[in-house]
């Protein structure tokens, strides 16, 4: 009598298996490499053109030289400008790309969780109650909005038993009730109107070396932690059970992905205004790339995101020359055909 041994647990998979995987991650870091170099042109581009166009060498002495006759228009306009783009951008498609794995709502963008709401909330407060009127003033209280609301929304989803659809319902109704109280004071205040109206456009136009210094400590907090997120959100995709047999706390991923939409969001709204559509459509186009894996789409969303937000700052700055279109107004105008086609597209797959 003979007896038959099965092949170990541990066994390592054969080379025709390895061979796809390697092969997949090469093409996916080859792809994030370009979307590097796509992000480096943008820069450029970001710094060159404006009212003064630059060529790219002009634009470069402008950033090394303070000799040359491009430096100040780069060192005071421009290149905090870009810097601010650079991070806001980043910190939005970061937040986007969290959102969706967070609430696993493929639609979801920052605004879903009323935190932009909360945002805007309590700049308008600023402005009508405490007569702030410089920027700078009332970034902290846009930021504070913000993490008011992510503490309240915590608590009322349902705390570490908080669920997608318990933190969407929440998120709709804080962000219908605080949008009805800034339109509110709005109407009753036209001097908080007047002031408001280019904050709620969504602007990079306003960007001052301060407010850089100040919102970049969030926003890189915010990025480390969305990326240390990717994991724990892979195995929380899978539903709660699979994630805790996997080692991952259900309660507490969903915690730190609300502190890290928070300082992401909180901080660009902040400093730009409430910008639609990047935290929603780059995602999608990401996924088109790297598949659902977060450790390769958050990447992806890190680069890419600053890049079409500037790029859309670029063409705002070129489309209606002398006079600029906000960069809030063209991620909507650009954006909304686009994530129109991609519902056609999800709807199509799915019937």
């Amino acid at each position: 009598m003979s007896l038959t041994t099965s092949p170990p647990l541990s066994e390592a998979p054969a080379p025709e298996a390895r061979a796809p995987a390697a092969g997949r991650r090469t093409a996916r870091a080859a792809g994030l490499a370009a979307a590097g170099c796509v992000l480096l042109v943008v820069l450029v581009l970001s710094l060159a053109v404006g009212a003064k166009p630059l060529s790219p060498g002009e634009a470069w002495r402008g950033l090394v030289d303070e000799a040359s006759s491009g430096y100040t228009v780069v060192h005071q306009m421009r290149l905090p400008r870009t810097l601010l783009g650079l991070l806001a951008g980043m910190a939005l498609g970061l937040a986007g790309a969290v959102m969706q794995s967070l609430t696993r709502n493929p639609i979801a963008d920052p605004g879903l969780l009323g935190i932009s709401a909360g945002a805007a909330a309590a700049v308008v407060s600023a402005i009508s109650f405490l007569g702030i009127v410089s920027f700078l003033g009332f970034v902290w209280f846009a930021f504070a909005g913000a993490g008011a609301v992510a503490v309240l929304l915590y608590a009322v989803g349902g705390g570490r038993n908080a669920t997608p659809a318990r933190l969407a319902l929440a998120g709709s109704a804080l962000n219908a009730a605080l949008y009805s109280y800034v339109n509110a004071v709005q109407l009753l205040d036209t001097v908080s109107l007047d002031r408001m109206r280019f904050w709620t456009v969504g602007s990079l136009a306003a960007a001052q070396s301060a407010t850089v210094v100040r919102v970049a400590p969030f926003i890189v907090v915010g990025a480390v932690l969305a990326l240390a997120l990717a994991r724990p959100l892979n195995a929380l995709s899978m539903g709660d059970d699979a994630a805790r047999a996997l080692g991952t706390s259900p309660g507490r991923t969903r915690a730190v992905g609300i502190v890290t939409v928070t300082l992401l969001c909180g901080a660009a709204t902040a400093a730009c205004g409430p910008i639609v559509f990047v935290g929603l459509m780059v995602p999608h186009l990401v996924r088109v790339l790297t598949g659902p894996d977060l450790r390769w789409l958050l990447p992806y969303c890190a680069v890419l995101s600053p890049a079409i937000l500037l790029a859309a700052d670029v063409l705002g700055r070129v489309v209606v020359r002398p006079s600029e279109l906000q960069v809030g107004i063209v991620t909507a105008v650009v954006g909304g055909p686009v994530f129109l086609h991609f519902v056609r597209r999800r709807r199509a797959v799915n019937s």
